[in-house]
């Protein structure tokens, strides 16, 4: 299988990984968060994935101006600033560490270099951008969504 194509299977499998329940822990964010806090990250976290998807298809496409919209929907998501009010804003603050504030701004900062490469037409660029997004996502849930995703940790 090339390069690509083993790409595209692992990013298929990341996305579509099972999502387990289990019992919270320290590092399981939402399981910390006040109800209408964690519902406003689900909404979006299923916007960021349903963006991903449009990504990884329109990659290995080539269509250059699906990427760069997605990516920019991405980098531009702020369901939850959008709709917080100043005590969720606090509530969320109180349960996200430094760790994982830093995590999620260099994530929409990959997705506005990859709206940025996408836009260029530099594919080799896109690919590699992508590629490290998906590795963020990973490592913030490996690290801070551990009740959702446990097998992240082994």
């Amino acid at each position: 299988m090339n390069k690509i194509g083993m790409f595209v299977l692992a990013v298929l499998l990341i996305l579509s990984a099972p999502v387990l329940a289990e019992k919270p822990s320290a590092s399981a964010v939402g399981s910390n968060l006040p109800e209408n806090v964690r519902d406003l990250l689900r909404q979006e976290m299923a916007a960021v994935l349903g963006a991903s998807k449009k990504i990884l298809e329109a990659l290995v496409q080539g269509q250059d101006e699906i990427v760069a919209s997605n990516a920019s929907a991405i980098h531009d998501s702020f369901i939850m600033k959008q709709a917080m009010t100043d005590a969720d804003r606090k509530a969320l603050m109180r349960v996200v560490s430094d760790a994982f504030v830093e995590k999620d701004r260099n994530f929409h900062a990959l997705a506005g270099s990859l709206a940025q490469a996408a836009a260029d037409g530099d594919r080799d660029q896109q690919f590699m951008l992508f590629q490290q997004m998906t590795e963020a996502c990973m490592e913030c849930h490996a690290a801070h969504a551990t009740d959702r995703f446990p097998q992240l940790q082994k």
